[in-house]
């Protein structure tokens, strides 16, 4: 999936990041930043996907579920799409970013390998 990543990084000028977690938090591919750095933002959009799961619930017809974050900072631009049951992928930009042609790209790999994507619920390991 590394290819994959790097085809997005490369693909839209000023991207620094790119991360594939699981709702949880988890790390599951990276490009573009150290592992450490990586981490500490899947770790991050774990709770902002929460967060933003929790007020898409307040609106009238929606069930609940987070499909993109957009949030401009000082420097950047960050952004967190769902990408499949349980997995998400996140992206660090400069601020110069097209940021409709980031949303294009991103849309368009979570369809390429949504299914890739996918972390299944983890099951205990007392209950197997």
């Amino acid at each position: 999936m590394d290819w994959m990543l790097k085809d997005l990084a490369e693909g839209v000028p000023q991207t620094r990041q790119v991360v594939v977690l699981s709702a949880d938090g988890l790390r599951m591919a990276q490009y573009g930043a150290d592992t450490d750095s990586a981490d500490r933002l899947a770790a991050a959009c774990a709770g902002l996907q929460s967060l933003a799961g929790a007020v898409a619930a307040e609106l009238p017809y929606s069930e609940g579920r987070m499909r993109l974050v957009v949030i401009e900072m000082d420097g950047g631009f960050f952004y967190l799409m769902a990408a499949g049951q349980g997995a998400f992928l996140a992206v660090l930009a400069d601020e110069g970013v097209d940021a409709g042609l980031m949303g294009q790209r991103m849309r368009d790999l979570v369809l390429r390998i949504g299914e890739h994507l996918s972390s299944p619920p983890r099951q205990d390991v007392a209950s197997r």
